[in-house]
Protein backbone atom coordinates (compact mmCIF):
# COMPACT_ATOMS: atom_id res chain seq x y z
CA UNK A 1 0.00 0.00 0.00
CA UNK A 2 1.27 3.44 -0.92
CA UNK A 3 1.60 5.58 2.20
CA UNK A 4 1.68 9.39 2.33
CA UNK A 5 5.15 10.85 2.84
CA UNK A 6 5.31 13.40 5.64
CA UNK A 7 6.77 16.70 4.49
CA UNK A 8 8.96 19.25 6.22
CA UNK A 9 7.18 20.81 9.16
CA UNK A 10 5.65 17.58 10.43
CA UNK A 11 6.75 17.11 14.09
CA UNK A 12 7.57 13.39 13.59
CA UNK A 13 10.48 14.41 11.34
CA UNK A 14 12.13 16.08 14.35
CA UNK A 15 11.61 13.26 16.85
CA UNK A 16 14.34 10.80 17.76
CA UNK A 17 13.06 7.39 16.65
CA UNK A 18 12.81 4.42 19.00
CA UNK A 19 14.39 1.00 18.52
CA UNK A 20 11.93 -1.81 17.84
CA UNK A 21 11.80 -5.50 18.73
CA UNK A 22 11.03 -8.52 16.50
CA UNK A 23 7.44 -8.55 17.79
CA UNK A 24 6.68 -5.09 16.39
CA UNK A 25 3.11 -5.45 15.04
CA UNK A 26 2.76 -5.71 11.26
CA UNK A 27 6.48 -5.19 10.59
CA UNK A 28 6.70 -7.22 7.37
CA UNK A 29 3.66 -5.43 5.91
CA UNK A 30 5.13 -2.07 6.98
CA UNK A 31 8.43 -2.88 5.23
CA UNK A 32 6.60 -3.89 2.03
CA UNK A 33 4.57 -0.65 2.19
CA UNK A 34 7.73 1.39 2.71
CA UNK A 35 9.41 -0.15 -0.35
CA UNK A 36 6.26 0.39 -2.44
CA UNK A 37 5.94 4.00 -1.24
CA UNK A 38 9.63 4.76 -1.88
CA UNK A 39 9.55 3.20 -5.34
CA UNK A 40 6.37 5.04 -6.35
CA UNK A 41 7.97 8.34 -5.27
CA UNK A 42 11.16 7.40 -7.18
CA UNK A 43 13.35 7.64 -4.09
CA UNK A 44 16.39 5.58 -3.11
CA UNK A 45 15.70 5.63 0.62
CA UNK A 46 12.84 6.04 3.06
CA UNK A 47 12.94 6.22 6.84
CA UNK A 48 9.94 5.38 9.03
CA UNK A 49 9.55 8.97 10.35
CA UNK A 50 8.88 10.00 6.75
CA UNK A 51 5.68 7.94 6.90
CA UNK A 52 4.76 9.17 10.36
CA UNK A 53 6.31 6.42 12.50
CA UNK A 54 8.98 7.36 15.05
CA UNK A 55 10.72 3.97 14.89
CA UNK A 56 14.30 3.14 13.82
CA UNK A 57 13.52 1.52 10.48
CA UNK A 58 14.74 2.52 7.02
CA UNK A 59 14.68 0.95 3.56
CA UNK A 60 17.14 1.62 0.75
CA UNK A 61 17.14 0.64 -2.91
CA UNK A 62 20.05 1.36 -5.21
CA UNK A 63 18.65 -0.80 -8.02
CA UNK A 64 17.51 2.29 -10.03
CA UNK A 65 21.21 3.19 -10.36
CA UNK A 66 22.23 -0.26 -11.63
CA UNK A 67 22.40 0.76 -15.28
CA UNK A 68 25.39 2.98 -14.47
CA UNK A 69 26.53 1.00 -11.42
CA UNK A 70 25.98 -2.74 -12.03
CA UNK A 71 27.03 -3.54 -8.44
CA UNK A 72 23.70 -2.05 -7.29
CA UNK A 73 21.57 -4.48 -9.33
CA UNK A 74 18.72 -5.76 -7.13
CA UNK A 75 20.06 -3.83 -4.12
CA UNK A 76 17.04 -3.54 -1.78
CA UNK A 77 17.85 -3.53 1.93
CA UNK A 78 16.11 -3.09 5.25
CA UNK A 79 17.84 -1.41 8.20
CA UNK A 80 16.29 -1.96 11.63
CA UNK A 81 17.66 -0.13 14.69
CA UNK A 82 20.64 1.19 12.71
CA UNK A 83 23.35 3.24 14.38
CA UNK A 84 26.47 4.82 12.94
CA UNK A 85 29.31 3.84 15.27
CA UNK A 86 32.02 5.95 13.64
CA UNK A 87 32.84 7.80 10.45
CA UNK A 88 35.98 7.88 8.36
CA UNK A 89 38.02 11.09 8.11
CA UNK A 90 37.53 11.62 4.39
CA UNK A 91 34.45 13.54 3.24
CA UNK A 92 32.94 14.68 -0.01
CA UNK A 93 30.17 17.00 -1.10
CA UNK A 94 27.23 15.94 -3.26
CA UNK A 95 23.81 17.37 -4.01
CA UNK A 96 21.05 15.71 -2.00
CA UNK A 97 17.30 15.84 -2.16
CA UNK A 98 14.65 14.29 0.04
CA UNK A 99 11.15 12.95 -0.45
CA UNK A 100 10.10 14.94 2.64
CA UNK A 101 11.51 18.18 1.17
CA UNK A 102 10.31 18.04 -2.44
CA UNK A 103 11.89 20.52 -4.82
CA UNK A 104 14.95 21.24 -2.69
CA UNK A 105 18.39 19.99 -3.68
CA UNK A 106 21.50 21.25 -1.92
CA UNK A 107 25.17 20.27 -1.56
CA UNK A 108 25.83 18.27 1.62
CA UNK A 109 29.20 17.25 3.05
CA UNK A 110 29.23 13.68 4.39
CA UNK A 111 31.78 11.05 5.39
CA UNK A 112 32.84 8.80 2.53
CA UNK A 113 33.03 5.79 4.86
CA UNK A 114 31.00 4.79 7.90
CA UNK A 115 30.94 1.99 10.46
CA UNK A 116 27.34 0.87 11.05
CA UNK A 117 25.50 -1.63 13.17
CA UNK A 118 21.95 -2.67 12.28
CA UNK A 119 19.58 -5.59 11.95
CA UNK A 120 18.03 -6.81 8.72
CA UNK A 121 14.36 -7.75 8.23
CA UNK A 122 14.99 -11.08 9.98
CA UNK A 123 16.63 -9.35 12.96
CA UNK A 124 20.04 -10.73 12.03
CA UNK A 125 22.65 -8.29 13.33
CA UNK A 126 25.18 -6.73 10.96
CA UNK A 127 28.30 -4.75 11.91
CA UNK A 128 30.16 -3.41 8.88
CA UNK A 129 32.07 -0.60 7.25
CA UNK A 130 30.25 0.91 4.26
CA UNK A 131 31.61 3.36 1.71
CA UNK A 132 30.66 5.21 -1.45
CA UNK A 133 27.15 6.21 -2.41
CA UNK A 134 25.54 3.68 -0.07
CA UNK A 135 27.33 5.32 2.89
CA UNK A 136 25.86 8.68 1.84
CA UNK A 137 22.32 7.31 1.50
CA UNK A 138 22.61 5.53 4.86
CA UNK A 139 23.76 8.74 6.56
CA UNK A 140 20.84 10.65 5.00
CA UNK A 141 18.25 8.06 6.05
CA UNK A 142 19.72 7.48 9.51
CA UNK A 143 19.68 11.27 10.08
CA UNK A 144 15.88 11.00 9.78
CA UNK A 145 15.93 8.47 12.62
CA UNK A 146 17.75 11.02 14.78
CA UNK A 147 15.30 13.83 14.00
CA UNK A 148 17.41 15.57 11.35
CA UNK A 149 16.84 16.50 7.71
CA UNK A 150 19.55 17.18 5.15
CA UNK A 151 19.06 20.95 5.23
CA UNK A 152 20.36 20.85 8.82
CA UNK A 153 23.73 19.94 7.29
CA UNK A 154 24.03 22.68 4.66
CA UNK A 155 25.88 25.95 5.10
CA UNK A 156 24.10 28.85 6.85
CA UNK A 157 24.13 30.79 3.58
CA UNK A 158 22.49 27.94 1.63
CA UNK A 159 19.98 27.43 4.48
CA UNK A 160 19.05 31.11 4.25
CA UNK A 161 18.56 30.69 0.49
CA UNK A 162 16.04 27.84 0.94
CA UNK A 163 14.32 29.33 3.98
CA UNK A 164 11.36 30.58 1.92
CA UNK A 165 10.73 27.12 0.46
CA UNK A 166 10.99 25.50 3.91
CA UNK A 167 8.60 28.07 5.40
CA UNK A 168 6.12 27.41 2.58
CA UNK A 169 6.32 23.66 3.34
CA UNK A 170 5.54 24.27 7.02
CA UNK A 171 2.38 26.04 5.82
CA UNK A 172 1.33 23.04 3.71
CA UNK A 173 2.43 24.45 0.35
CA UNK A 174 4.00 21.46 -1.37
CA UNK A 175 3.97 20.31 -4.98
CA UNK A 176 5.18 16.88 -6.00
CA UNK A 177 4.08 13.82 -7.94
CA UNK A 178 3.43 11.52 -4.98
CA UNK A 179 1.07 11.30 -2.02
CA UNK A 180 2.10 13.51 0.91
CA UNK A 181 0.88 14.52 4.34
CA UNK A 182 1.66 18.21 4.72
CA UNK A 183 2.13 20.25 7.86
CA UNK A 184 -0.77 22.48 8.85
Amino acid sequence: MILPIYTYGQPVLRKEAEDITPDYPGLQELLADMFETMNRAEGVGLAAPQIGKAIRVAVITLDPLSEDCPEYKDFNRVYINPHILETGDETDVMDEGCLSLPGIHEPVRRAKRIHVKYMDENFVEHDEWVDGFLARVMQHEFDHLDGHVFTDRISPLRRQMVKGKLTAMTKGKVQCGYKVKVAK
